[in-house]
């Protein structure tokens, strides 16, 4: 189950739930036009150019994805509505009867209900985003979330939506839950943080528009489009040891750094991705504040970061001169700093496997 105020699960939510929002938000605040892409033409994973010992690589890089557009479930589909669906609320699961869903906004700390609503087609339906919805076409709505990724209700009741679609991650949640007060239609999803939980979240999530065929034909799709793209990578990843790896959240200006662990969806990417995940490796679930000791200890080779966490550092020498505990281990040695996108890194949906494409892609051939 996702986060609900007081159950830090998602590694996102984690960061929320500490206050770290407010140290730098997730996304801008306005003018999301998509996340950053690459340039130029992009070669299939089996032509990249990839050394037999990816430790030989040296420097930074960036992730990036081919584009930043959300893909788009395949087929004609017609919502039927009134629906009745399960809102799995934090007082418990309860049937909501959604009865019009032509104004709809999607609330969630990665974006990723945003961008599973788009994927199912129906992104014109959406009113209003979250900070963290970046997908091309979202910059001209409202933001109805404020200092980082608190719920503004106001902004919300303004704007006349029939459904409110979220998953807990942003709040406060009883806040969110007052919006049935003013006669909107309120649906809780709970998808994990994980690659099986993108399909789950198309499930729900087309349930809630009236279009559970949508939904389901939208997971199908995902699950495929992951399973072949982890395979694509693992045709790719040098044989011998893994590189191990550690997904570090940053936010200098506060001086908060945590190590993301088992359930954090890190350890999704990082497994997916040929890696062994050295925070799950040492028993850390969830999130954990970084000691120089336990980073030192868990011997990196790639260290993985938010861009904007990395921004908040300083950049690159920064992270290296402000946590010497970094610059000690093999990747600060070898300066192997990936980074990408806040907004996109760690939302689990339509675009992970072009998140995946993007990490396999900066990992072994920058």
């Amino acid at each position: 189950m996702r986060w609900r105020t007081t159950m830090p699960v998602s590694a996102l939510a984690i960061a929320v739930a500490l206050g770290l929002a407010g140290c730098g938000a997730a996304a801008p605040e306005s003018g999301a036009s998509g996340a950053p892409t690459a340039s130029g033409p992009v070669l299939p994973l089996a032509e990249l150019d990839v050394p037999a010992d990816p430790r030989s690589i040296t420097g930074p890089s960036t992730a990036l994805l081919a584009d930043a557009a959300i893909p788009v479930v395949t087929g004609d589909f017609t919502p039927t509505l009134p629906t009745t669906v399960v809102s799995h609320d934090l007082g418990g699961d309860r049937e909501v009867v959604v009865e019009h869903a032509d104004r709809v906004i999607g609330l969630d700390i990665a974006g990723s209900i945003a961008a599973t609503i788009a994927g199912l087609g129906e992104a014109d339906r959406l009113v209003g985003r979250d900070v963290s919805t970046d997908f091309p076409g979202v910059a001209d709505l409202p933001v109805v979330t404020s200092n980082g990724h608190t719920v503004n209700s106001e902004a919300i009741i303004a704007l006349d939506p029939d459904l409110v679609i979220t998953d807990g991650t942003v709040g406060p949640v009883d806040v969110v839950e007052q919006l049935r007060d003013a006669g909107i239609t309120v649906v809780f999803v709970d998808a994990d943080a994980t690659l099986d939980g993108a399909a789950e979240l198309a499930r729900q999530v087309g349930a809630a528009l009236g279009m559970a065929d949508a939904g389901e034909a939208l997971a199908g799709e995902l699950d495929a489009a992951i399973a072949a793209k982890v395979a694509e990578i693992a045709a790719i990843v040098p044989a011998g040891e893994p590189l191990r790896m550690v997904f570090l959240y940053l936010r200098g200006g506060s001086g908060v750094y945590y190590l993301f662990g088992e359930g954090t969806g890190a350890d999704e990417l990082i497994g997916a991705l040929g890696g062994v995940d050295v925070a799950a490796e040492v028993g850390i679930v969830g999130s954990r504040p970084m000691t120089d000791e336990a980073l030192i200890a868990a011997a990196p080779d790639v260290v993985l970061v938010m861009t904007d966490g990395l921004e908040s550092m300083g950049g690159l020498d920064g992270l290296l001169e402000g946590l010497t505990a970094v610059a000690l281990t093999p990747a600060g040695e070898r300066r192997r700093i990936v980074d990408m996108a806040d907004s996109v890194v760690l939302s689990f949906g339509p675009r992970t496997p072009a998140v995946l494409d993007a990490l396999a892609r900066a990992i072994y051939a920058p």
